[in-house]
């Protein structure tokens, strides 16, 4: 899945982030109520976990925003307010559930497999020129000649790159969302992943299904 973090301390960002990355999803983080709205609105994430006390606003405020352009995307409200006035009114605002400081990165992640299996079907199937992905079976067809089963990492990889049509995207963008912000900046790792994607994808005689900008980095072409 594609997740949106929104939390301002580093130190759990970091945590959700890196732990969320290595289970496979492509993940983005805002520390801003402003940042949180405008990837928000903008993307298309298949799931959004919130804080409610940010610098620059208030998490309710982001909810009721981010609810009124993208109705379907489930929200996890991760906050230290735990209240049972304060669960009720986040729901009431369009809350999916609710997660409680500090919480066991276990229990976060089986809410988040919760949330996935609820699904979202105008976010299930995502088309880039010939290349279909569906993000609930990874099954990738191209045209009407290739199909793939992808494991986990290169999923991600291929639905964060499918995500951004036509952008091209940096190696450090593509390892920091993909694989977590703490991993080894100087790591092939993302040249090895595309190359097991082009094995799969490419067809002799045919452009390449992720295109190599040189100097820059990678896009799918829109």
């Amino acid at each position: 899945m594609r997740i949106l973090v929104v939390e301002d301390e580093d130190s759990i960002a970091s945590f959700v982030v890196k732990g969320l990355s290595a289970e496979g999803h492509a993940v983005e983080r805002a520390a801003t109520a402003q940042e949180a709205i405008a990837l928000g609105v903008t993307y298309e994430f298949d799931l959004i976990l919130l804080d409610l006390i940010l610098p620059d606003g208030n998490g309710l405020d982001v909810l009721k925003t981010i609810r009124a352009e993208r109705p379907d995307v489930p929200v996890i409200v991760v906050s230290a307010l735990g209240d049972v006035d304060d669960k009720v009114d986040l729901l009431d605002a369009g809350a999916d559930d609710y997660l409680v400081k500090p919480f066991a990165f276990a229990e976060l992640a089986a809410r988040v497999r919760a949330a996935g299996r609820q699904g979202v079907a105008s976010g299930r199937i995502l088309t880039v020129g010939d290349i279909t992905l569906d993000t609930k079976t990874r099954i990738v067809t191209r045209g009407e000649s290739v199909e793939a089963d992808l494991p986990s990492r290169e999923f991600a990889l291929l639905e964060y790159l499918m995500r951004h049509p036509g952008q091209v995207l940096t190696r450090q963008q593509l390892l920091d969302s993909v694989w977590g912000i703490d991993f080894d900046a100087g790591s092939n790792v993302v040249d090895v992943y595309v190359s097991y994607l082009r094995r799969k994808l490419d067809r002799i005689g045919e452009p390449s299904a992720i295109e190599t900008v040189r100097g820059a980095g990678y896009r799918v072409r829109a």
